[in-house]
């Protein structure tokens, strides 16, 4: 697979994700009023961030929107309907950074085919490349997106427990390993989906270590030895 092709299909995989989102709560049928029911559904994200699932209920959330309780009621009948349509809202944007970021890898990627074919040498250099980009992505969500990746970990624990967010789920998995399986495909893995999926839980792993240590403390040699680790054994080295 090409460089190109690559970038595309990580790219659309994640754009038809984001299109293919379901929401089970009253549609809005006019510009303030979907102005309104998107306040309710951040809002409802904040609580959950800070405070937990538990936390959202339809007062609650229509005082941290500044709207009347008439107005969640009316957008969502129920709890369950308005905490699966702020997941759904997650998934989305998920879906669409992730699209825009595999869009923004074009030239490394570029790289990092043209290493594929190389020498042993010029290999391990572009290994440690994709180390330091790996450290460089983790430290970056933990710095910039700590939000969404707190969201995420409620989403997770969530679906466990919601039937109604099961499909969500498996949606937001698909765009978790699509980009890096074609990623492994161009660094000639033999295993591009099982390595997808081992690459992405060591991810989301370092990224849960560093939501409990704080972004200002992540242990960036232990993130570098297993992510050094597990590309050179990928990689032959």
């Amino acid at each position: 697979m090409t460089e190109k092709s690559y970038h595309e299909s990580a790219a659309r995989v994640a754009g038809a994700v984001a299109e293919s989102v379901k929401y089970q709560g009253r549609k809005a049928s006019r510009q303030g009023s979907e102005q309104r029911r998107q306040a309710i559904l951040d809002a409802a994200m904040r609580i959950i961030v800070r405070d937990g699932v538990r936390a959202v209920r339809h007062r609650a959330v229509a005082a941290e929107a500044a709207v009347p309780l008439s107005a969640t009621t009316y957008y969502f009948k129920d709890i369950n309907d308005l905490i699966t349509d702020t997941f759904a809202q997650f998934v989305e944007r998920s879906a669409e950074m992730l699209g825009a970021f595999w869009a923004n890898m074009e030239d490394d990627l570029k790289v990092f085919e043209a290493a594929a074919s190389g020498d042993r040498a010029s290999r391990r250099r572009q290994a440690e490349n994709m180390v330091e980009m790996a450290i460089g992505y983790v430290t970056g969500q933990l710095r910039e997106n700590r939000e969404m990746l707190l969201a995420e970990q409620a989403f997770r624990q969530e679906a466990l427990l919601n039937p109604a967010l099961r499909e969500l789920a498996e949606a937001h998995r698909r765009i978790l390993y699509r980009g890096v399986d074609q990623f492994f495909r161009i660094i000639g893995s033999a295993e591009p989906a099982q390595d997808a999926q081992i690459l992405t839980a060591l991810i989301l792993r370092m990224e849960y270590q560093g939501l409990l240590d704080g972004a200002d403390n992540p242990d960036l040699d232990r993130m570098r030895a297993v992510f050094k680790r597990y590309l050179y054994l990928v990689m032959g080295l």
